[in-house]
């Protein structure tokens, strides 16, 4: 058995949870979201608890058990407490600011870098070098912080441009550093 799959999903406190054949919507503080699992899994709610079934062992259930948990834990979550990717801005005049809705990036092109925010995005830029963004949606927020570090993505010899947080930028030596002849 998939561990991930067997595994029961805890409903937090706040969070309504329906559930309408393969169709499974939820209602919490941050928001309203639904996902609709494949036609072979079985999900059944019984005293706060979601779980998720496989009709048999074949290949392609055994692959969409651990998926088909883990996209109903990810709404679960994403209502009741949100997600966040936190991107750091690095480079001599590098910056960001919020003007109403947009994200204003000086990234060391001649031009600001304008990036709008979408439906169910918040963006928030605590400093000038870094930006977070917020929402319900694991996947819609991972999207939108992709193509925001995709306008300047760190390069390896400065370091210079936009990477997540928690990412490690793999640095290279310059041709000066050879040494030899």
């Amino acid at each position: 058995m998939s561990r991930i799959g067997r595994k029961p999903i805890a409903i937090p406190a706040g969070v309504e949870v329906n559930i309408d054949g393969n169709t499974v919507s939820a209602k919490g503080p941050k928001g309203n979201l639904s996902v609709t699992v494949h036609k072979n899994m079985t999900v059944a709610m019984e005293g706060g608890f979601i779980t998720v079934t496989r009709p048999d062992d074949n290949k392609e259930n055994r692959s969409l058990h651990g998926l088909s948990r883990t996209l109903i834990a990810n709404i679960v979550e994403g209502v009741s407490n949100g997600f966040k990717k936190e991107l750091e801005i690095n480079g001599t005049g590098y910056r960001a600011a919020k003007e109403g809705k947009n994200l204003v990036m000086n990234i060391g092109y001649s031009h600001q870098v304008i990036v709008p925010e979408i439906d169910g995005i918040t963006i928030e830029v605590p400093a000038p070098n870094k930006i977070v963004i917020s929402g319900p949606d694991k996947q819609k927020v991972g999207q939108f912080a992709a193509e925001v570090r995709e306008k300047r993505p760190p390069e390896p010899y400065k370091g210079k441009g936009i990477k997540y947080a928690d990412e490690v930028i793999r640095r290279k030596e310059g041709k000066a550093g050879k040494g030899g002849k």
